[in-house]
Formats: C-alpha cells, sequence, structure tokens
C-alpha cells in the first residue's frame, strides 16, 4: 500500500504501541487521527501533529461515537490497537475475588470493539481507492500462557476473526492484515519481567508491513513463535503456558 496521502485512525494510538505506529505512518506521508482517553495525552498528540479524537472504546457508546465522528469522511486505514488486560487468576484467588466487570471490559475492548469499529466503518473504507483494516492481535494469540487467559482468549478470537475477515474482503479494495507483537515495553506491560521489545521498532515493523500490503505481521520474536507452531502446535503450546 502506498502510505503516503492516506487519512489513518489509530485506536490506543496516543501511547505505547499505538503512538508508534501513528508516528511510523506520519513519517511516511499519512494524515493520523489518534484515538484515546486520556485527556493529556490527547493534548500531547496534537502539539506531534495528530488530530485526536477522545473515546472510551470499551463502552458501545464510545465505539459508536467514533464511528460516528468518522462517517463520512475519508478513510484508509483502519488500526484497532487499543487493547488492554484483565486479571484472572483462579489459583491465587477465590473465584468471588475475580473482577468480572473489568474482564468484561477486557472482552469488550480488545475484541468486542474492533468488530464494531470495522462493521460502522467498512462502507467508508469500501470508497477508497484502496484501504486497508490492521487488527494487531499478539504472539499470544497462537499460543497462550498461562498467566493471562483472558487477554489470551481475546486476540485468539480477534486473530480467528480477521482470518474470516480477510476471506470474506478477498478481491476487494480493502485488504486485511494482523499484526502480531511480542512483549512490548508498554505501561502495560510494565510488571512483566521478560525481555521486552521497544515500542518504536515494533511501530515500525508494523508500518514496513502495510506498507508492503502483508496479510501477517510476525513481529520480533513472534516470527519464532510462529515458525515453532506451524512444525508443532503442542510444542509452542507447551513452552508459551509456562511463559
Amino acid at each position: 500500500m502506498q502510505i503516503r496521502g492516506k487519512t489513518a485512525v489509530v485506536t490506543g494510538g496516543t501511547d505505547g504501541i499505538g503512538i508508534e505506529i501513528a508516528r511510523h505512518l506520519k513519517a511516511e506521508g499519512a494524515s493520523v487521527i489518534v484515538v484515546g482517553r486520556d485527556l493529556a495525552r490527547l493534548d500531547a498528540a496534537r502539539t506531534e501533529g495528530f488530530e485526536p479524537i477522545g473515546a472510551d472504546l470499551a463502552t458501545i457508546a464510545g465505539c459508536d461515537a467514533l464511528v460516528a465522528a468518522l462517517t463520512g469522511r475519508p478513510l484508509d486505514i483502519l488500526v484497532n490497537n487499543a487493547g488492554m488486560g484483565a486479571d484472572y487468576d483462579v489459583t491465587s484467588k477465590t473465584s468471588g475475588a475475580i473482577d468480572l466487570d473489568a474482564v468484561d471490559r477486557c472482552i469488550f475492548l480488545n475484541l468486542n470493539a474492533p468488530i464494531r469499529l470495522i462493521t460502522g466503518l467498512l462502507d467508508t473504507l469500501r470508497a477508497r481507492p484502496e484501504a486497508m483494516i490492521v487488527n494487531v492481535t499478539s504472539g499470544l494469540a497462537i499460543a497462550p500462557n498461562a498467566g493471562s487467559p483472558v487477554y489470551c482468549g481475546t486476540k485468539a478470537g480477534l486473530r480467528s476473526f480477521t482470518m474470516a475477515l480477510r476471506a470474506q474482503l478477498a478481491g476487494t479494495k480493502v485488504h486485511v492484515m494482523e499484526a502480531l507483537p511480542p512483549v512490548v515495553e508498554t505501561q502495560m506491560t510494565a510488571g512483566n519481567s521478560h525481555k521486552k521489545m521497544p515500542a518504536p521498532e515494533c511501530g515500525r515493523q508494523i508500518v514496513a508491513a502495510i506498507a508492503s500490503g502483508r496479510d501477517q505481521a510476525n513481529v520480533g520474536m513472534t516470527a519464532l513463535l510462529n515458525a515453532v507452531h506451524n512444525i508443532s502446535p503442542p510444542i509452542a503450546r507447551q513452552v508459551m503456558l509456562r511463559y
């Protein structure tokens, strides 16, 4: 895809992987809209030359408001990047201690929101000469770990949805790409002790994959995980469940 001259929207675009995707898209000549909830970060994004839109995409109202704000405007690239984790560990807690409201928000933001945004904006994307939907999942969508079952489940669900959507849109002007980052240095992974990929490099690789029109961007160490999974899914699962 020729990025220069395109208009892109990046959800979760004010920090972490999202802001780095936005920066690299902008560097390639795109006009970029970033979506987030934090007012200070939205203001900071504006000073960098992005158009900020505030929306809580963990809610139906937030998704509907974003679709309404973008409907009728030219939109070439939709990057569904916004995501969150949810603590779910039955080995250390009684079931009553698990915050199911937080679990529901995680499921909605990570899975429901991309589906709602794609549905609401698909006609807008179809109207463009070429367009792309980019769903950011995770290496954990290939094989889960034991420490974050809800997060893994949402990303695996989004991965399956992305594959099916790509098949439905085959032969149209709308290309569907999945980006699978490894553990990346972000606020969400602050408590993770594993080696992390720098967010700027993750963003660079995802935007490079957009430019090359790939179906799947296995970022960093996810490429190795995907290779192992292709050879032996049980081995990949065994390794990642202990990760």
